[in-house]
């Protein structure tokens, strides 16, 4: 039962930080670059990707936490900031919209960064816990 109220109580935590968050880059990148692309949630899962990574490589070496924080951490806080839905959602929507390049732009920055975040976090944390 602990684990449940863990995932649930970072579920918030995660929900709302990915409102947040993905609305402030939304605006900030649009102002920049110009509306009608899903800045927010590519912000979003490139920030989380990286925090995953750091926090897996650090568990695993230095901190080693119980299971109800890892839940809390991995599957609350960070599965509800990163999801993939709102990037399902806003391909399908790309595509819809007859913006095929944009979408493949979007399908491969979205991909290819968050990777390349989680890797980048992963050795980051090595090389600072080393």
């Amino acid at each position: 039962m602990k684990i449940v109220l863990a995932v649930a109580f970072g579920g918030a935590i995660g929900s709302l930080g990915r409102y947040y968050f993905a609305d402030i880059a939304e605006r900030w990148f649009a102002s920049l670059l110009g509306a009608g692309f899903p800045y927010g949630t590519i912000a979003v899962n490139v920030l989380g990707s990286f925090v995953f990574g750091a926090l897996i490589e650090s568990f695993a070496v230095a901190i080693m936490p119980s299971a109800e924080i890892r839940a809390l951490v991995f599957v609350g806080v960070l599965g509800s900031f990163t999801t993939f839905s709102a990037f399902s959602s806003d391909t399908y929507l790309l595509l819809e919209r007859g913006e095929i390049g944009r979408a493949l732009l979007y399908i491969f920055v979205s991909v290819a960064i968050s990777l390349g975040a989680f890797f980048v976090g992963l050795r980051l944390l090595r090389l600072i816990l080393a």
